[in-house]
């Protein structure tokens, strides 16, 4: 079955909240506000929220945020965040089609990259990013967390 991809909505929050258990077992609680910082989220422009659907039920999400920048002839880049499939849908296309949509959106917004990190040991990942045109020699990332 092909998955209906598109842009995620206010009603889609909890669905996608389900979702990201399957990305972060143990995360941070979720604040009181989670309600009104997604809605902050769905009517910022610059950002890209994606759902893949089938039968209705989410089963793979990702995002993008969209920067404007001053080089690169005023080009915007992207940073690529949250991408997950749920377990029971992955290694079906889902999450290669929810990608190729979302690069699909950055390039249609001029964006001269798109940039993401993945866990340095996550193997599995590395390899459905390189399928995709990722290239992991290209730039070396640096995290900082707060102490």
């Amino acid at each position: 079955m092909e998955p209906a991809i598109r842009d995620l909505s206010e009603n889609d929050l909890d669905a996608l909240l389900a979702l990201y258990r399957q990305l972060h077992v143990q995360d941070d609680p979720v604040p009181d506000a989670i309600s009104s910082i997604w809605l902050q989220i769905v009517r910022d422009p610059g950002q890209i929220y994606l759902g893949a659907f089938v039968g209705g039920a989410l089963v793979s999400a990702c995002n993008a945020a969209v920067i404007p920048n001053l080089t690169r002839g005023a080009r915007p880049y992207a940073v690529v965040e949250n991408v997950v499939t749920h377990a029971d849908y992955r290694r079906r296309g889902i999450g290669t089609a929810l990608m190729r949509e979302l690069l699909g959106r950055c390039w249609s917004r001029r964006c001269y990259k798109v940039m993401l990190l993945s866990g340095s040991t996550r193997g599995d990942a590395h390899g459905f990013y390189l399928a995709l045109g990722f290239d992991n020699t290209a730039k070396q990332a640096f995290v900082a967390k707060p102490p």
